[in-house]
Protein backbone atom coordinates (compact mmCIF):
# COMPACT_ATOMS: atom_id res chain seq x y z
CA UNK A 1 0.00 0.00 0.00
CA UNK A 2 1.39 3.57 -0.89
CA UNK A 3 1.37 6.75 1.57
CA UNK A 4 0.99 9.79 1.04
CA UNK A 5 2.10 10.60 4.66
CA UNK A 6 3.63 8.84 6.74
CA UNK A 7 5.08 9.76 10.86
CA UNK A 8 7.03 7.86 13.10
CA UNK A 9 7.42 8.72 16.70
CA UNK A 10 6.88 12.35 15.57
CA UNK A 11 7.31 14.70 18.91
CA UNK A 12 6.73 18.44 19.41
CA UNK A 13 7.51 20.06 22.40
CA UNK A 14 7.17 23.75 23.32
CA UNK A 15 9.04 24.30 26.15
CA UNK A 16 7.32 21.14 28.98
CA UNK A 17 4.14 20.72 26.81
CA UNK A 18 4.17 18.07 24.84
CA UNK A 19 2.04 18.99 21.32
CA UNK A 20 2.64 15.91 19.64
CA UNK A 21 3.35 12.87 21.44
CA UNK A 22 4.97 10.14 19.79
CA UNK A 23 2.86 9.91 16.58
CA UNK A 24 3.12 6.82 14.31
CA UNK A 25 0.81 7.53 11.72
CA UNK A 26 0.23 6.35 7.85
CA UNK A 27 -2.09 7.61 5.42
CA UNK A 28 -2.79 5.76 2.32
CA UNK A 29 -3.09 7.25 -0.88
CA UNK A 30 -6.56 8.22 -2.26
CA UNK A 31 -8.07 8.22 1.41
CA UNK A 32 -10.10 11.18 2.86
CA UNK A 33 -8.95 11.21 6.24
CA UNK A 34 -10.47 12.73 9.11
CA UNK A 35 -7.83 13.86 11.66
CA UNK A 36 -10.08 14.64 15.21
CA UNK A 37 -9.16 15.49 18.62
CA UNK A 38 -10.14 17.61 21.39
CA UNK A 39 -9.08 21.54 21.51
CA UNK A 40 -5.32 21.39 22.61
CA UNK A 41 -4.97 18.03 21.39
CA UNK A 42 -2.06 18.92 18.83
CA UNK A 43 -3.87 18.81 15.13
CA UNK A 44 -2.73 22.36 13.95
CA UNK A 45 0.57 21.49 15.59
CA UNK A 46 0.87 18.25 13.61
CA UNK A 47 -0.69 19.92 10.02
CA UNK A 48 2.58 22.03 10.54
CA UNK A 49 4.67 19.63 11.48
CA UNK A 50 3.71 17.67 8.24
CA UNK A 51 3.79 21.07 5.82
CA UNK A 52 7.15 22.12 7.18
CA UNK A 53 5.93 25.41 9.17
CA UNK A 54 7.10 23.80 12.26
CA UNK A 55 10.08 21.91 13.40
CA UNK A 56 9.77 18.50 15.72
CA UNK A 57 12.13 17.48 18.19
CA UNK A 58 11.96 14.02 17.54
CA UNK A 59 10.99 11.51 14.99
CA UNK A 60 10.53 11.56 11.73
CA UNK A 61 7.74 12.57 9.02
CA UNK A 62 7.16 12.31 5.36
CA UNK A 63 5.23 13.57 2.66
CA UNK A 64 5.12 11.54 -0.78
CA UNK A 65 7.69 10.15 0.22
CA UNK A 66 9.92 12.73 1.01
CA UNK A 67 11.12 14.29 4.81
CA UNK A 68 9.02 17.03 5.47
CA UNK A 69 11.37 18.81 6.51
CA UNK A 70 13.00 19.25 3.09
CA UNK A 71 10.18 20.15 1.23
CA UNK A 72 10.75 21.38 -2.07
CA UNK A 73 8.50 23.97 -4.41
CA UNK A 74 7.83 19.94 -6.32
CA UNK A 75 6.29 18.70 -3.77
CA UNK A 76 4.69 21.98 -2.33
CA UNK A 77 3.16 22.15 -6.31
CA UNK A 78 1.23 19.53 -5.21
CA UNK A 79 -0.09 20.37 -1.80
CA UNK A 80 -3.86 22.24 -1.90
CA UNK A 81 -4.02 23.78 2.13
CA UNK A 82 -6.39 25.88 3.52
CA UNK A 83 -6.63 27.13 7.02
CA UNK A 84 -8.99 29.04 9.08
CA UNK A 85 -6.18 30.73 10.09
CA UNK A 86 -4.87 31.37 6.52
CA UNK A 87 -4.16 34.91 5.61
CA UNK A 88 -5.43 36.45 2.27
CA UNK A 89 -4.20 39.31 0.08
CA UNK A 90 -7.53 41.02 1.37
CA UNK A 91 -6.43 44.00 -1.50
CA UNK A 92 -6.46 42.00 -4.12
CA UNK A 93 -9.34 41.28 -6.43
CA UNK A 94 -10.93 37.35 -6.40
CA UNK A 95 -9.53 37.62 -10.10
CA UNK A 96 -6.02 39.64 -9.48
CA UNK A 97 -5.55 36.59 -6.77
CA UNK A 98 -6.18 33.47 -8.89
CA UNK A 99 -4.25 34.73 -11.34
CA UNK A 100 -1.76 35.60 -9.09
CA UNK A 101 -1.53 32.35 -7.40
CA UNK A 102 -1.66 30.89 -11.26
CA UNK A 103 1.91 32.19 -11.72
CA UNK A 104 3.44 29.92 -8.95
CA UNK A 105 1.96 26.14 -10.37
CA UNK A 106 2.63 24.37 -13.86
CA UNK A 107 -0.61 22.09 -13.52
CA UNK A 108 -2.97 25.23 -13.28
CA UNK A 109 -6.24 23.89 -14.77
CA UNK A 110 -8.15 27.39 -16.36
CA UNK A 111 -11.02 25.10 -17.43
CA UNK A 112 -11.66 23.49 -13.60
CA UNK A 113 -10.74 26.74 -12.46
CA UNK A 114 -13.66 28.36 -14.40
CA UNK A 115 -15.82 25.25 -12.96
CA UNK A 116 -14.88 25.94 -9.71
CA UNK A 117 -15.98 29.31 -9.79
CA UNK A 118 -19.10 28.48 -11.39
CA UNK A 119 -19.88 25.89 -8.83
CA UNK A 120 -19.32 28.48 -5.95
CA UNK A 121 -20.57 31.06 -7.48
CA UNK A 122 -17.70 33.90 -6.01
CA UNK A 123 -17.39 36.97 -8.18
CA UNK A 124 -14.05 37.86 -10.06
CA UNK A 125 -14.37 41.75 -9.83
CA UNK A 126 -14.77 42.14 -5.98
CA UNK A 127 -11.82 42.67 -3.56
CA UNK A 128 -11.53 39.77 -0.91
CA UNK A 129 -11.80 41.72 1.61
CA UNK A 130 -15.79 42.47 0.51
CA UNK A 131 -16.22 39.10 0.45
CA UNK A 132 -18.37 37.23 3.41
CA UNK A 133 -15.81 35.00 5.43
CA UNK A 134 -17.57 32.21 3.86
CA UNK A 135 -16.85 33.78 0.27
CA UNK A 136 -12.89 34.02 1.15
CA UNK A 137 -12.94 30.14 2.43
CA UNK A 138 -14.30 29.27 -1.19
CA UNK A 139 -12.19 31.43 -3.38
CA UNK A 140 -8.95 29.58 -1.08
CA UNK A 141 -10.20 26.55 -1.92
CA UNK A 142 -10.63 27.26 -5.81
CA UNK A 143 -6.96 28.65 -5.41
CA UNK A 144 -6.06 25.69 -3.57
CA UNK A 145 -7.88 23.30 -6.23
CA UNK A 146 -7.29 24.83 -9.85
CA UNK A 147 -3.61 23.59 -9.90
CA UNK A 148 -4.86 19.76 -9.26
CA UNK A 149 -3.16 18.71 -6.43
CA UNK A 150 -2.54 15.33 -4.95
CA UNK A 151 -2.85 16.17 -1.95
CA UNK A 152 -5.32 18.73 -0.30
CA UNK A 153 -4.89 19.61 3.82
CA UNK A 154 -8.32 21.48 5.06
CA UNK A 155 -7.19 22.83 8.91
CA UNK A 156 -10.91 23.66 10.35
CA UNK A 157 -12.04 24.69 6.89
CA UNK A 158 -15.94 24.91 8.39
CA UNK A 159 -15.02 26.96 11.39
CA UNK A 160 -17.37 30.06 11.08
CA UNK A 161 -19.49 29.18 8.12
CA UNK A 162 -22.77 29.11 7.98
CA UNK A 163 -24.88 25.83 7.51
CA UNK A 164 -25.62 27.08 3.64
CA UNK A 165 -21.76 27.68 2.71
CA UNK A 166 -20.66 24.81 4.80
CA UNK A 167 -23.12 22.26 2.59
CA UNK A 168 -21.89 24.21 -0.73
CA UNK A 169 -18.16 23.73 0.97
CA UNK A 170 -18.55 19.90 1.41
CA UNK A 171 -20.34 19.53 -1.37
CA UNK A 172 -18.05 20.97 -3.71
CA UNK A 173 -14.97 18.72 -2.16
CA UNK A 174 -17.21 15.79 -2.45
CA UNK A 175 -18.25 16.49 -6.26
CA UNK A 176 -14.36 16.88 -7.05
CA UNK A 177 -13.13 13.90 -5.11
CA UNK A 178 -15.98 11.67 -7.08
CA UNK A 179 -13.31 12.32 -10.04
CA UNK A 180 -10.04 12.88 -8.84
CA UNK A 181 -7.66 10.16 -6.70
CA UNK A 182 -6.74 12.73 -4.22
CA UNK A 183 -5.61 12.06 -0.71
CA UNK A 184 -7.62 14.80 1.80
CA UNK A 185 -6.40 15.68 5.38
CA UNK A 186 -8.82 17.31 7.03
CA UNK A 187 -8.95 18.28 10.75
CA UNK A 188 -12.41 20.25 11.93
CA UNK A 189 -14.38 20.05 15.26
CA UNK A 190 -17.53 19.85 12.63
CA UNK A 191 -17.71 16.28 12.83
CA UNK A 192 -21.11 15.65 11.27
CA UNK A 193 -19.52 17.42 8.46
CA UNK A 194 -16.35 15.64 8.80
CA UNK A 195 -18.32 12.11 8.56
CA UNK A 196 -20.07 12.71 5.04
CA UNK A 197 -16.43 13.00 3.63
CA UNK A 198 -14.14 11.10 5.36
CA UNK A 199 -13.85 7.35 4.65
CA UNK A 200 -10.77 6.91 7.60
CA UNK A 201 -10.67 8.76 10.88
CA UNK A 202 -8.16 9.66 13.36
CA UNK A 203 -8.45 10.74 16.72
CA UNK A 204 -6.00 12.09 18.91
CA UNK A 205 -5.25 13.57 22.84
CA UNK A 206 -2.93 15.33 23.93
CA UNK A 207 -0.60 14.15 20.67
CA UNK A 208 -1.07 11.43 21.18
CA UNK A 209 -2.72 8.97 18.67
CA UNK A 210 -5.87 7.23 20.51
CA UNK A 211 -7.89 5.35 17.19
CA UNK A 212 -6.67 4.94 13.69
CA UNK A 213 -8.88 2.88 11.37
CA UNK A 214 -12.00 2.82 8.94
CA UNK A 215 -14.93 4.82 10.09
CA UNK A 216 -16.95 2.09 8.80
CA UNK A 217 -14.91 -0.39 11.10
CA UNK A 218 -15.28 2.00 13.78
CA UNK A 219 -18.93 2.21 13.52
CA UNK A 220 -19.32 -1.48 13.28
CA UNK A 221 -17.34 -2.19 16.73
CA UNK A 222 -18.61 0.96 18.85
CA UNK A 223 -22.77 0.06 20.21
CA UNK A 224 -25.01 2.02 22.82
CA UNK A 225 -26.21 -0.97 25.12
CA UNK A 226 -29.34 -0.93 27.19
CA UNK A 227 -29.76 -4.18 29.06
CA UNK A 228 -32.74 -4.97 30.80
CA UNK A 229 -32.38 -6.65 34.38
CA UNK A 230 -34.73 -9.29 35.80
CA UNK A 231 -34.04 -7.80 39.04
CA UNK A 232 -32.08 -5.07 40.54
CA UNK A 233 -28.51 -6.35 41.57
CA UNK A 234 -27.57 -6.17 45.01
CA UNK A 235 -24.57 -4.00 44.71
CA UNK A 236 -23.03 -2.13 41.74
CA UNK A 237 -22.36 -3.82 38.92
CA UNK A 238 -18.15 -4.44 37.41
CA UNK A 239 -17.93 -3.20 34.21
CA UNK A 240 -15.49 -4.12 31.90
CA UNK A 241 -12.69 -1.68 30.89
CA UNK A 242 -14.14 -2.08 27.25
CA UNK A 243 -17.21 -0.34 28.43
CA UNK A 244 -17.48 2.95 28.45
CA UNK A 245 -19.98 5.76 30.04
CA UNK A 246 -21.37 2.85 31.74
CA UNK A 247 -24.29 4.07 34.40
CA UNK A 248 -26.72 1.77 36.47
CA UNK A 249 -30.13 2.65 37.28
CA UNK A 250 -32.38 -0.02 38.92
CA UNK A 251 -32.94 -2.53 36.51
CA UNK A 252 -31.40 -1.02 33.62
CA UNK A 253 -27.66 -0.68 32.99
CA UNK A 254 -26.68 1.38 30.19
CA UNK A 255 -23.04 1.64 28.36
CA UNK A 256 -21.31 1.59 25.32
CA UNK A 257 -19.60 -1.02 24.09
CA UNK A 258 -16.24 -0.18 22.17
CA UNK A 259 -15.57 -3.93 21.24
CA UNK A 260 -19.32 -5.22 20.20
CA UNK A 261 -20.03 -8.20 18.53
CA UNK A 262 -23.29 -9.24 17.39
CA UNK A 263 -23.54 -12.77 18.64
CA UNK A 264 -20.27 -12.93 20.37
CA UNK A 265 -20.96 -9.48 22.08
CA UNK A 266 -24.88 -10.19 23.54
CA UNK A 267 -23.35 -13.94 24.72
CA UNK A 268 -20.64 -11.76 27.21
CA UNK A 269 -23.24 -9.33 28.30
CA UNK A 270 -25.01 -12.23 29.56
CA UNK A 271 -22.04 -13.68 31.34
CA UNK A 272 -21.28 -10.89 32.82
CA UNK A 273 -24.46 -9.89 33.93
CA UNK A 274 -26.78 -13.04 34.53
CA UNK A 275 -29.57 -11.54 35.58
CA UNK A 276 -30.28 -9.71 32.08
CA UNK A 277 -33.80 -10.29 30.37
CA UNK A 278 -33.39 -8.39 27.48
CA UNK A 279 -30.75 -6.86 25.33
CA UNK A 280 -31.28 -3.53 22.94
CA UNK A 281 -27.60 -2.34 21.18
CA UNK A 282 -27.95 1.12 18.72
CA UNK A 283 -25.52 2.05 16.04
CA UNK A 284 -23.20 5.16 16.69
CA UNK A 285 -22.78 8.30 14.86
CA UNK A 286 -19.13 9.62 14.33
CA UNK A 287 -19.90 12.58 16.59
CA UNK A 288 -21.75 10.20 19.63
CA UNK A 289 -18.17 8.08 19.35
CA UNK A 290 -15.81 11.00 19.34
CA UNK A 291 -18.15 12.72 22.17
CA UNK A 292 -17.66 9.60 24.34
CA UNK A 293 -14.33 9.43 23.60
CA UNK A 294 -13.73 12.78 24.33
CA UNK A 295 -14.78 12.32 27.63
CA UNK A 296 -13.10 9.14 28.50
CA UNK A 297 -9.76 11.16 27.56
CA UNK A 298 -10.85 14.43 29.87
CA UNK A 299 -11.57 11.46 33.13
CA UNK A 300 -8.28 9.82 32.37
CA UNK A 301 -6.67 12.98 32.48
CA UNK A 302 -7.91 14.35 35.27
Amino acid sequence: MEYVITTEQLTKRFGKQVAINNLTLNIPTGCIFAFLGPNGAGKTTTIKALMNILSPNAGTSTVFGVDSRKLSPTEFAQIGYVSENQELPLWMKTGYFLNYCKSFYPTWDDGFCQQLLKQFDIPLDKKLKSLSRGMRMKAALVSSLAYRPKLLVLDEPFSGLDPLVREEFVSGILEVTETENWTIFISSHDVDEVERLADRVGIIDKGALMVNENIEELQCRFRWVEVTLGEAPAGAVSFPAEWLAAEQKGRAVRFVDTQYQEDAGQQRIRSLLPACTDIAAQGMSLREIFVVLAKQFKQSNS
